[in-house]
């Protein structure tokens, strides 16, 4: 083998790095390994020299010097059912709500850069939240992302007590010592309330999320109160599965019992593509005869026909958020427990 065959064959080292950089040994690890009081120029020349000699980090050798996996438990935590069939329908309804891909893209766009990785880890039983702790507590992860999909959530609890690094997105149902990024729902659903109106609708009606959820709850609440505020104290209302067959099912009911409705609020944008869709096989016509107004502004607000009116939710900023929290927290930046609420607005298509 040729000298320049043997050159090539040889992975580059700190040395090498450290060599191109013109800089120690030592500083090349202390930037390769995130230590922050590294001189900006510094860092960026190590960080060309890195990609100058195509230097990889051994990760397992990195992990005996910073102790850390560089791995983030990401954890969807419900009540699916102790059954298989119970579990796998569970995870179907997540996989299927674009919501959940727009959390994994906003965590991800976050880790990535920073060579952390998510595994996405369910939590429907008793069973798989101590597996959760465990796995966080041996060090298999440096810390959890937790989505919760139901208020009486035992897992954040559970967390906080065990003082591991954890950081939920939306508020616990229960007062927790725990920090979590949220969205002011309740003025989302004021937007929504105030459209509707403004459109002169007057026979107005609301399909809930799940009402043992946070955000169901909030955004009920903030709807029915801008409604009484502008003087129409009662709103009816049916409640929905965050799906889009829910909101099938709640907007038919909602005709039969109230056919003269001329505005709907969904609390989520799949139940207001299913109110659209029942609208029209009634002969309802949308917005002209009803006005529906959605929540989230996620890809079915686009592929409903027509386009909805919604309440965006920045789902890939709060994500990110949620997992820089976290990040400081594992470097012991994170201070006390913290909350980050960010603002609703109304986007306008073609639905209200």
């Amino acid at each position: 083998m040729s000298r320049e065959v043997q050159a090539q064959a040889v992975a580059p080292t700190l040395e090498d790095v450290a060599r191109v950089a013109g800089v120690s040994r030592a500083t090349v690890s202390r930037v390769i390994n995130g230590v922050r009081n590294v001189d900006p120029a510094i860092q960026e020349s190590v960080r060309q020299a890195v990609a100058a000699t195509g230097y990889t980090p051994n990760r397992a050798a990195r992990s005996l010097v910073t102790r850390r996996a560089e791995t983030i438990a990401l954890v969807v935590s419900g009540a699916g059912g102790e059954s298989e069939a119970e579990q796998r329908a569970f995870a179907a309804r997540v996989f299927a709500d674009p919501f959940f891909g727009r959390v994994v893209a906003g965590i991800v766009g976050y880790l990535r850069p920073r060579s952390m990785h998510p595994v996405l880890m369910f939590a429907e039983t008793s069973a798989d939240r101590d597996q959760v702790v465990a796995y966080v507590r041996q060090g298999s992860a440096d810390g959890a992302l937790v989505v919760s999909t139901h208020a009486g959530d035992p897992l954040p609890a559970m967390l906080a007590a065990a003082g591991l690094p954890a950081v939920l997105f939306a508020r616990p149902g229960r007062p927790v010592p725990i920090s979590y990024v949220d969205l002011a729902h309740q003025d989302g659903a004021r937007l929504a309330a105030e459209r509707l109106l403004e459109r002169g609708c007057r026979r107005v009606a609301s399909i809930t999320g799940p009402l043992d959820v946070v955000a169901g709850q909030d955004r009920l609440a903030g709807f029915r109160d801008a409604m009484a505020r502008r003087g129409h104290p009662y709103v009816p209302v049916a409640e929905g599965g965050f799906t889009l067959e829910s909101g099938e099912a709640a907007m038919a009911g909602l005709l039969a019992e109230h056919p003269d409705l001329d505005g709907v609020f969904a609390a989520n944008d799949l139940m207001a593509q299913g109110a659209c869709l029942v609208l029209r096989e009634h002969g309802r016509r949308v917005p002209d005869d009803v006005a529906v107004i959605g929540f989230d502004d996620s890809s079915a607000a686009l592929a409903s026909r027509p386009q909805l009116t919604t309440v965006r939710q920045p789902v890939e900023d709060m994500a990110g958020e949620m997992a820089r929290l976290l990040h400081e927290h594992i470097e012991g930046r994170g201070g006390d427990v913290r909350s980050v609420i960010f603002e609703p607005e109304l986007v306008v298509r073609e639905s209200a």
